[in-house]
């Protein structure tokens, strides 16, 4: 049985463009990739925090240290410059694979630069 499980997460990126007349994607900052282990082209799931859209489209890598979040396509119409989005990617393993499995959680500060990272989310207490 394969399970499907978060991989990697960017947390509170702040998109920087919004590109509607631009073939669709979501350009990333590469070191924000990189870190994540996102691959260019991969499927990635974006969730605006700013009004609650959710929407599904892939990598692209934009320049190294750039800060670059980028919506593009029919997408920019679900975020803006400013907004702060999640992005998450997937990913299928088998139980043998859940025994090790820890996601790469990457989190951002203003500048969408690398505050700290982790591998698992801390429990909220009520």
């Amino acid at each position: 049985m394969q399970s499907i499980m978060l991989k990697a997460k960017i947390h509170r990126a702040s998109v920087t463009h919004s590109e509607l007349d631009y073939e669709g994607s979501c350009a990333i900052d590469s070191t924000l990739l990189d870190a994540a282990g996102i691959r260019e082209y991969e499927q990635i799931h974006i969730y605006n925090i700013a009004n609650g859209e959710r929407f599904v489209t892939y990598a692209i890598r934009a320049e190294a240290g750039s800060g670059i979040i980028s919506i593009n396509g029919a997408a920019a119409h679900k975020a803006n410059p400013g907004d702060l989005v999640i992005i998450a990617a997937f990913s299928s393993l088998s139980e043998e694979e859940l025994q090790v499995y820890k996601p790469k959680l990457i989190y951002v500060n203003e500048r969408n630069e690398i505050s700290h990272t982790g591998d698992s989310i801390p429990v909220q207490a009520a």
